[in-house]
């Protein structure tokens, strides 16, 4: 007997990293604790930033916006893996399901778009010094994270029409902690010819373009560098690009890894567990890789929890005041 079409009204289960009922607590707890400190990590760069003046620069303009989406990019997944833990209900409905795949695709193409945007800004700051205020003014900052998100929801909205427009059989099982686009085109019946085609091309289309602008602008920040005949200058010069080599190296080392690592082994559960790297550690690794080297984000925390602290004194002598 063939199994049955189903498009709509159906509901998918989220078979999660693993189906041991013994894991789960140890899974519920490292998750949560991961989720929180992303929260409030990335929460902490957001104020840091907008809360000190001297902040307010194209580079911590894109890294509040990171941060921004990071929260983002993690509370479309990991919320609903915890609910399903401590309820022990692993169904996602099939709109829940839909609209997983829309945010969790919009949120991971925009880190990409913001990590290509910084590293042409350190490419601008440093090949380029004396004409960084005039290239990278707050309009085109502006316009640049504008675009990128014009784009990043078009075609996100494209690859959730698509996957609306396939049948999906009885066996809706994902081997997965949330809703992916090629898990969800991989269970459908009908031919998904279209679906495969768009995502490899936008995938191609996107990664490709932006790692080649990320790579064509460091290796012209290198070869500034090298240039130089101050080692003083040359330390500086690097010390501004470490932590986001940093986060692109583990963002893109991490992703690529994930999909090659399946391509071979055709483990669909060893690359959910392997996606947990770029989902949720480094989110949560962001912030800790741009503050602790940062003196600037340090400063600016110390100074925001500073100013909150005498506001808190200023209060409570004024209540106690007749």
């Amino acid at each position: 007997m063939e199994p049955v079409n189903i498009t709509r009204a159906a509901e998918f289960l989220l078979l999660g990293l693993s189906e041991e009922s013994e894991l789960q607590p140890l899974i519920f707890g490292l998750f949560l604790s991961m989720y929180l400190v992303t929260v409030l990590g990335n929460l902490l760069l957001i104020l840091a930033v907008s809360s000190d003046p001297h902040l307010h620069t194209p580079m911590y303009f894109f890294l509040s916006n990171l941060s921004f989406v990071d929260i983002c990019f993690t509370s479309t997944t990991i919320p609903k893996m915890l609910v399903n833990i401590q309820t022990q209900n692993k169904v996602i409905t099939y709109e829940g399901c839909i609209t997983q795949m829309y945010f969790f695709t919009l949120f991971g193409m925009l880190d990409i778009f913001l990590l290509t945007m910084m590293a042409y800004d350190r490419f601008v700051a440093i090949c380029h010094p004396l004409h960084y205020t005039v290239i990278m003014h707050p309009q085109l900052c502006g316009l640049l994270v504008l675009v990128s998100w014009i784009m990043c929801v078009l075609i996100s909205l494209l690859h959730s029409l698509l996957v609306l427009r396939l049948s999906f059989c009885t066996d809706l099982k994902i081997p997965h902690y949330f809703c992916e686009l090629n898990q969800m085109i991989q269970l459908a019946c009908s031919d998904t010819f279209v679906n495969n085609m768009v995502m490899y091309f936008a995938a191609v289309l996107q990664g490709g373009v932006s790692l080649t602008g990320i790579l064509y602008s460091y290796s012209k920040i290198v070869s500034s560098i090298h240039a130089m005949s101050s080692a003083q200058g040359k330390y500086k010069a690097f010390s501004t690009c470490v932590s986001h080599l940093l986060v692109v190296s583990l963002f893109y080392c991490t992703g690529l890894g994930v999909y090659l690592s399946s391509a071979v082994t055709h483990s669909s559960q060893s690359s959910a567990t392997a996606s947990v790297m770029y989902t949720v550690v480094t989110p949560m690794l962001n912030p800790f890789i741009y503050s602790l080297r940062n003196k600037d984000i340090k400063g600016a925390l110390k100074r925001f929890f500073g100013m909150t602290g005498i506001e808190r004194t200023i209060l409570l002598r004024l209540k106690k005041c007749p």
